[in-house]
């Protein structure tokens, strides 16, 4: 089977962004990237996990109220993103144009 290898993702006019990043299994990482290579891995800096969950006593009384969702935040630190887990990504600062 032939490889349908092209080039790799161009993202150096967001180095040094605020980027957000959607991750199989419904999870959301926010950081400013500070690398990348031709696979889309990617290194972000001051990486936070964002998850919403339920506490224990509204899954006990299964409620399907929507805005009973808690919404944490992980402080994770300088972390390396595997690309073949994202989902898709978002800046989330201003790009200047040229």
């Amino acid at each position: 089977m032939a490889s349908k290898q092209g080039y790799g993702a161009d993202l150096k006019n967001y180095v040094d962004k605020r980027i957000q990043i959607n991750l199989n299994g419904n999870r959301k990482l926010i950081g400013k990237l500070k690398g990348y290579d031709p696979f889309m891995n990617i290194v972000l800096e001051n990486a936070i996990d964002i998850t919403n969950n339920h506490t224990k006593m509204e899954e006990e009384q299964k409620t399907n109220d929507e805005n009973t969702k808690k919404q944490e935040n992980q402080p994770l630190g300088t972390v390396m993103i595997r690309g073949n887990s994202i989902v898709f990504w978002e800046c989330l600062d201003k790009i200047p144009n040229k």
